[in-house]
């Protein structure tokens, strides 16, 4: 009986997004929503609701930065090795406010070895620039992202 082909690197990455986000519990716990994942890449979306803003009346930065983390996540660990933020550095440019839409879009810019640099740029509903956050990883070998 011949083996089964090798799934495609984007059927990992759907495998894994799967896997991750059934067990993401802060992520779903502040809304976030799965646009895409790919190969190094991944778009997640937040409303920002009444209990994320601060005495200022606009979002808590911690809380757009974890937007960021999340697509973080699921862009270095979409290749099926369990892998884990080792720093990251966050520029906020411009306030989320209460309703808006934030798109947060992670990209690989380098991974070699068990360590990787990833760009995010967080954006609302209208394209402003809200914040930017570069990301560094390392991946522990031989250990799958999401078990199965």
């Amino acid at each position: 009986m011949p083996d089964a082909e090798a799934p495609t690197p984007q059927q990992v990455a759907d495998r894994v997004r799967e896997g991750m986000f059934r067990n993401d519990r802060a992520s779903k716990w502040l809304g976030m929503q799965i646009l895409q994942v790919a190969p190094g890449q991944a778009v997640l979306q937040m409303t920002v609701r009444d209990e994320m803003l601060n005495s200022h009346d606009i979002c808590h930065g911690g809380l757009i930065t974890t937007l960021a983390d999340s697509a973080f996540a699921f862009a270095c660990n979409s290749y099926d090795e369990f892998t884990v933020a080792s720093g990251f550095g966050v520029d906020l440019l411009a306030p989320g406010r209460l309703g808006d839409v934030l798109t947060a879009t992670c990209r690989e810019v380098s991974k070699a070895g068990r360590t990787g640099v990833y760009d995010c740029e967080v954006v609302n509903q209208h394209a402003q620039r809200i914040a930017v956050f570069r990301g560094r990883s390392y991946t522990i070998k031989g250990k799958p992202a999401v078990a199965g």
